[in-house]
């Protein structure tokens, strides 16, 4: 009934008033998955709309105590898009990759998630970078199920440097710069990159606002075209992708904007 409601508001007749409807109703917390709002060019413009937005009850941060305990389903059995990063990241490690840098890996989810597949060799270090109220929450955890000491956390990005692997999943669309960007500031950028579960438009680089029920946050969506000749330029070259359908994007009023699969990408870096 919800979406039914959106799409009669979107209708020709009816849109000069069904977007601002969509915005207060927007701006309320929403319990029955993600919504969208608005396009924006910058993650500044679209902070400073989620903060106009925002409320109490749903404010323009993600670092919040509700969010180190969502997910938690994903510490003992994997989804079925988590499969090719598995299979990547069981074949690196197989090769001999020790260094993993998990970009957003929330308190760990794909270290215990991929553990349960992969029996992790000695010397292995997984860190994970994410905001600072997951990292304790991930601290705490560790403390109890990770008796290898394998599991780290980190607060700067910049510990990716030297790194085998950096891998994302789900994260890249939450980040103020983009993942060129943070290559940008390495000095030696890991020679395998992947991610997960991240939206990509065919051509246009936009923001857009996510209400994830807890919280309004801006919400990055990259050109797949012009992110792949971004990596390029630095090195990279594509070694598999693969396509989500089950997971889409869609912010009403803007047809033109509308992502039909999420993406997962694999790069690897040539050797100079």
């Amino acid at each position: 009934m919800v979406r039914l409601a959106r799409e009669v508001m979107e209708l020709p007749g009816l849109r000069r008033v069904g977007k601002p409807m969509y915005r207060r109703y927007f701006s309320k917390p929403y319990e029955h998955g993600n919504l969208y709002y608005g396009i924006y060019r910058s993650y500044e413009d679209a902070l400073l709309d989620a903060e106009r937005l925002s409320s109490e009850v749903l404010p323009a941060s993600y670092d919040l105590d509700q969010v180190t305990i969502m997910y938690r389903q994903q510490l003992n059995r994997l989804r079925a898009c988590d499969y090719p990063a598995l299979y990547w990241i069981h074949q690196l490690i197989a090769d001999g990759a020790r260094r993993i840098f998990d970009l957003g890996g929330h308190v760990g989810l794909a270290y215990y998630g991929f553990g349960r597949y992969i029996d992790y060799p000695a010397g292995l270090i997984w860190n994970v970078h994410d905001l600072d109220k997951v990292l304790q929450a991930g601290r705490l955890l560790s403390a109890r199920r990770d008796r290898s000491g394998q599991l780290r956390f980190v607060h700067i990005p910049e510990v990716a440097d030297g790194c085998d692997v950096l891998i994302s999943t789900g994260a890249l669309q939450y980040l103020e710069y983009s993942l060129p960007e943070l290559l940008d500031r390495l000095i030696a950028p890991p020679r395998h990159v992947l991610f997960n579960l991240t939206p990509l438009h065919a051509t246009r680089e936009f923001f857009t606002l996510q209400n994830l029920g807890v919280a309004v946050c801006p919400y990055r969506v990259q050109s797949d075209a012009a992110l792949v000749q971004q990596m390029a330029e630095r090195g990279y070259q594509i070694r598999d992708r693969w396509e989500l359908p089950e997971r889409h994007l869609r912010v009403p009023f803007e047809p033109d904007y509308e992502v039909n699969a999420y993406s997962g990408i694999y790069f690897e870096r040539q050797r100079l």
